[in-house]
């Protein structure tokens, strides 16, 4: 019954993996978030989800572990969504294996005085992963090309010398600042950060029932807030912001996993299989000891045998 259980996973681990692919963006040119259903599954059952995460947890743990005794790779998984995706839930569950000592994750929220008186990339390269580790951002430096593209007067606080206001944010300044981005992250993947970019891509009657269950159930109160509906009335906007900063940074190197959120178990599913094709990419392996350090191995257990 266990070998049926295991060639079970495996079928299913395989089918996930031709599906992944189609989530995948590397070159943004003819990229449309309305090729996209947020509902997708194809043609996987939530039943068979549970026991083939569990399984593809299991094999990222040890992956995450080889990773942090190798040392020469970090791997940075970005998170990007509407209010109530899923993010929350989504790193909670594929993260849950991971060894504490060599994953970390970071919330980003409005920045800081000290934060605006930087470059907008300044306070996400100071979250960066070290060698062998793996870091989380939820939410990154992608918000200031669409927080900061839905509402430019955010801009102003920023204390960039070239803006004084809101008319003199063109076409040019986003360029820039998508170059920015690009150029930012062609550096890390040169200097063995690899990267992950999940957009969670959530309908908009999915998010109105999620903030529902929010106001319904006392329990979830707390994660509701009445900017979460002034956000909302953006949508359009948003979706345009979205859709054309993952066609300007998708990339070969840094590609853009745009994952259907509005069935949870399946997104956490796809964000599993992803991290761990990712991590099986890298060539992970155990250091080698040198004959002379060996050497001392034996001699420390002979003197353990004394």
């Amino acid at each position: 019954m266990e070998v049926n259980f295991k060639l079970t996973c495996i079928y299913q681990f395989y089918k996930m993996k031709s599906i992944i692919k189609k989530f995948k963006i590397t070159d943004g040119e003819k990229f449309s978030l309305k090729d996209f259903d947020p509902a997708n599954s194809d043609g996987f059952k939530k039943e068979d989800a549970e026991p083939v995460l569990q399984e593809l947890i299991k094999e990222t743990f040890d992956l995450a572990a080889t990773l942090y005794a190798d040392n020469r790779y970090s791997l940075l998984i970005i998170f990007q969504a509407m209010d109530a995706a899923g993010k929350d839930g989504a790193i909670a569950h594929t993260m849950s294996g991971l060894n504490p000592q060599g994953c970390e994750v970071h919330s980003f929220k409005q920045p800081s005085t000290e934060e605006l008186d930087h470059d907008f990339l300044w306070r996400h390269y100071k979250a960066l992963p070290e060698c062998g580790r793996i870091g989380v951002h939820n939410r990154s430096h992608y918000e200031n090309v669409l927080v900061t593209k839905v509402h430019p007067e955010l801009l102003l606080n920023e204390h960039l010398h070239s803006i004084d206001s809101v008319k003199e944010v063109d076409d040019a300044f986003w360029e820039h600042r998508y170059e920015s981005i690009r150029s930012f992250e062609k550096h890390l993947v040169s200097n063995g950060t690899m990267i992950i970019k999940f957009f969670l891509n959530v309908s908009k009657d999915e998010q109105k029932e999620r903030f529902l269950k929010r106001i319904d159930d006392p329990k979830r109160n707390w994660k509701f807030s009445a900017a979460d509906i002034r956000e909302r009335e953006c949508w359009d906007d948003y979706m345009k912001a979205y859709e054309k900063a993952i066609k300007e940074t998708a990339t070969k190197q840094c590609p853009w996993y745009v994952i259907p959120a509005d069935k949870k178990w399946f997104t956490r599913l796809a964000i599993s299989t992803i991290i761990l094709e990712t991590l099986k990419g890298l060539d992970l392996k155990y250091p080698v000891l040198p004959k002379e350090e060996k050497a001392k191995l034996d001699e420390a257990r002979k003197l353990l045998d004394h």
